[in-house]
């Protein structure tokens, strides 16, 4: 993380946003109340918030963009029920399914995260949990990536015991993502056969273990304004390092097929009250932001500083390329291997 001390953040003006930024550039934490009022701004205060999201950006990161590359390492077979997922038990999406990827596949994948520029190579399975086999696969396979490679490592494996956190921190893996997905309080509409707490006890063993914690979720689920400011201050709380943001892509053959519920406007005020709630940590436009943000994604990147370079699990991302003349076009740069460290 880079806290901006040769340079000033962009000035402010008196709107009761940029009031809000200052406060908390100065340290105050902003309450729920104050997180809601953000989600429910207008239209017309949207470039104000924007711009005061921004200055908080800055404030972390200045002008950098952190790019990731993601792998699915194996692919459907899920015996879990999220109803917002192509691989999940209830889905009959026709998704490709595989086994875990051999080491040899993985570290082609890590070629072409570093090809693309990427800092981090995060490593993805479907299922509740890794099975001995496939944490075996991952303790193999990640000294010979940061051998050859260089990349930080993000694994993203499902439920963690506390030996399995410590097995993953000892292999060199540096984070792992386990997203919370939605506020406590709208869990159970999304997912049966784990619960919330079981998603709070992995994040708290895999703190315990000494790794950095990547945690966000996925907005457009139905899921009220609370709810999602319960999950922004929950991961205040965790003190999370990294907030990968979701917004739906309500994939045929899933429970929330069809589901349409978001505006590019309603995307940008969401990821500036998590930049509000998280100022220092790194806040991610992930799946769906083709989709839902669509002309509109520069902008995110003026609260966001951080996406994914090429697909998702089962869905396609845009063209690398496109990425990389947007991050142009922003006067932005992409973050090198070591900074930030």
């Amino acid at each position: 993380m880079i806290l901006r001390t040769d340079k000033s953040a962009p000035p402010a003006s008196g709107s009761i946003w940029h009031r809000m930024a200052d406060d908390v550039l100065a340290g105050r934490a902003i309450d729920s109340d104050q997180a809601e009022a953000i989600l429910h701004s207008s239209d017309l205060e949207l470039l104000d918030l924007i711009g005061a999201a921004y200055r908080l950006r800055y404030q972390y990161f200045g002008n950098t963009v952190q790019l990731y590359f993601l792998v699915n390492a194996k692919s459907g077979l899920c015996p879990e029920d999220c109803s917002y997922c192509s691989q999940s038990k209830i889905s009959s999406a026709p998704i490709e399914k595989y086994r875990m990827l051999s080491v040899d596949q993985l570290l082609d994948g890590a070629k072409l995260a570093k090809e693309r520029d990427s800092k981090t190579y995060c490593i993805v399975i479907s299922g509740r949990a890794p099975s001995e086999r496939e944490l075996t696969a991952v303790e193999t396979v990640v000294p010979k990536i940061k051998e050859q490679f260089d990349l930080k490592i993000c694994a993203c494996l499902g439920l963690l015991t506390p030996e399995n956190a410590q097995r993953l921190k000892a292999c060199g893996v540096d984070r792992v993502n386990h997203n919370l997905n939605t506020g406590e309080a709208h869990y159970s509409e999304i997912c049966n056969t784990h619960t919330y707490q079981d998603r709070m006890t992995t994040l708290r063993n895999v703190r315990a273990a000494g790794l950095e914690l990547c945690s966000g979720g996925i907005i457009g689920m139905g899921e009220q304004p609370s709810d999602t400011v319960s999950m922004a201050m929950e991961l205040r709380g965790l003190g999370v390092e990294s907030i990968p943001l979701n917004f739906l892509h309500a994939i045929e053959g899933t429970p929330l097929q069809g589901q349409s519920e978001l505006t590019p406007q309603r995307c940008l005020r969401t990821l500036c009250m998590f930049r509000f709630v998280n100022p220092s940590a790194e806040l991610r436009i992930a799946g769906g932001r083709e989709k839902h943000l669509r002309s509109l994604q520069p902008l995110g990147l003026y609260i966001a500083n951080s996406v994914f370079v090429g697909d998702y699990l089962t869905t396609r991302g845009q063209p690398p390329a496109e990425d990389y003349q947007m991050i142009r076009d922003l006067g932005f740069e992409i973050t090198s291997h070591t900074e930030n460290e």
